[in-house]
């Protein structure tokens, strides 16, 4: 399959194809954050539009499971109002917080649903995330040269900020950044912040293992090997050293002699527990001490969080979000966490509008992973979703990670179909 091929197909398959690939030349003039955020609401029109003009209901076959994430991130939208009406937030706030809904966590909802009604085939989706790869790499290589040159990192903050609504990361260009702790260089590519490159990472090197031509697939994981060592993310690092042999492997967990392996290996674990705890929670607290700084923030953000919530807005929230006191360095409460992030703002209808879904879907994918490697795929980004949602705020990212979202959507339409990808 060509590149060329990516430009074949239906208004809404180009639009998802060319997004991806030219994902830095948008990069380039700090447009990322409203073409992530404007894309699916967009695709969603024109496949509502075709559906009126064609007089075929596009959305009849969509799964179950699809349905259940679109209603999850409308009880999200509910949450937010009725925390604005319990704290009299005003109009003016609701609709901005609206707005941001839709920027958001709404786009949990809106790709899975689009994965499952445009007919995008995987291999497409695959290749042009092998683009982003290549081009990464490249990227990578040729800033970390100007950065040992001593070229200045910061390039401009984009104009289009003032269409956008977001903070000024969103539309930095740069060519790398400056780890605040050590001083060093430290990339965080077309990501808002170096973290969430790390995330990236992850995501796309679950795309790129898939890609049948060697040279694209060498590209794709050269350029995710690059964004994952040159973020520095600690959490990036574990979770991709984790996630490429899981997703290699979990075929073979229909092997007999894996299964006997593993009958043999777990008593022994058993039987080493302690030992063992004692070793990886030794190994985590030097992780944490690496950037005793970073790890004293996160947990006085949690700690405010959890406290806030559990005595103020145990379930609907506060409805927004706040900036907290000296001692977290004036962050945003709940940030750095998806799930006290939610607490937080959402309640508990929040945290179970997001948890249901998510855990549903984690079954179900892990049901056909063994057979269907699109089902397996799609699993391992659950999984990472679910990793880094300790870590990040998964809604305010989902501009940059939709092409897993679309995945998922067309996974779970493939699987219900009985399409086969082995």
């Amino acid at each position: 399959m060509q590149s060329q091929t990516h430009y074949q197909g239906t208004v809404e398959e180009k639009l998802i194809c060319w997004a991806l690939l030219f994902t830095y030349p948008i990069y380039a003039i700090g447009g990322l954050y409203i073409t992530g955020s404007v894309l699916g609401w967009v695709v969603l029109g024109i496949v509502v539009l075709r559906s009126f003009v064609e007089g075929e209901n596009s959305f009849r076959h969509v799964p179950l499971i699809v349905w259940l994430w679109g209603l999850g991130m409308l009880m999200m939208l509910i949450s937010l109002w009725v925390g604005h009406a319990d704290w009299s937030l005003g109009t003016t706030q609701t609709i901005k917080s609206t707005v941001g809904w839709a920027k958001g966590w709404a786009l949990l909802g809106v790709f899975p649903l689009l994965g499952a009604v445009v007919n995008l085939k995987p291999e497409r989706l695959i290749r042009a995330v092998c683009v982003v790869g290549k081009h990464t790499a490249i990227f990578g290589v040729i800033t970390f040269i100007l950065y040992v040159a001593g070229a200045s990192g910061q390039l401009f903050i984009s104009p289009l900020q003032i269409l956008g609504g977001a903070g000024d990361n969103f539309f930095m260009v740069s060519l790398y950044g400056v780890n605040p702790e050590s001083g060093a260089g430290r990339w965080q590519f077309f990501a808002p912040w170096a973290p969430a490159a790390g995330f990236l990472s992850c995501i796309f090197v679950i795309f790129c293992l898939q890609e049948k031509e060697k040279i694209w697939r060498n590209w794709g994981v050269a350029g995710c090997v690059v964004m994952a060592m040159l973020s520095q993310s600690r959490a990036g690092w574990a979770i991709f050293i984790m996630i490429i042999p899981l997703f290699l492997f979990t075929s073979q967990l229909k092997n007999p002699w894996l299964l006997l392996g593993l009958g043999v290996l777990l008593p022994i674990i058993l039987l080493l527990g302690e030992p063992i705890y004692e070793w990886v929670m030794d190994v985590f607290q030097q992780v944490k001490d690496a950037r005793p700084r970073s790890t004293r923030v996160r947990a006085a953000l949690e700690n405010l969080a959890l406290q806030r919530w559990r005595y103020e807005s145990l379930i609907w929230g506060h409805g927004m979000v706040e900036s907290g006191p000296k001692i977290v360095e004036f962050m945003v409460i709940g940030s750095h966490h998806t799930w006290y992030g939610l607490l937080f703002v959402k309640g508990l209808v929040g945290l179970f509008a997001l948890a249901i879904p998510m855990v549903l879907s984690l079954i179900y994918l892990f049901v056909f992973s063994v057979h269907n490697v699109q089902a397996r795929a799609a699993m391992c980004m659950l999984i990472v979703f679910t990793c880094y949602s300790l870590f990040e705020n998964l809604e305010i990212l989902a501009y940059l990670y939709w092409p897993a979202l679309f995945w998922l959507g067309m996974t779970f339409k493939n699987l219900q179909n009985g399409e086969s990808h082995v």
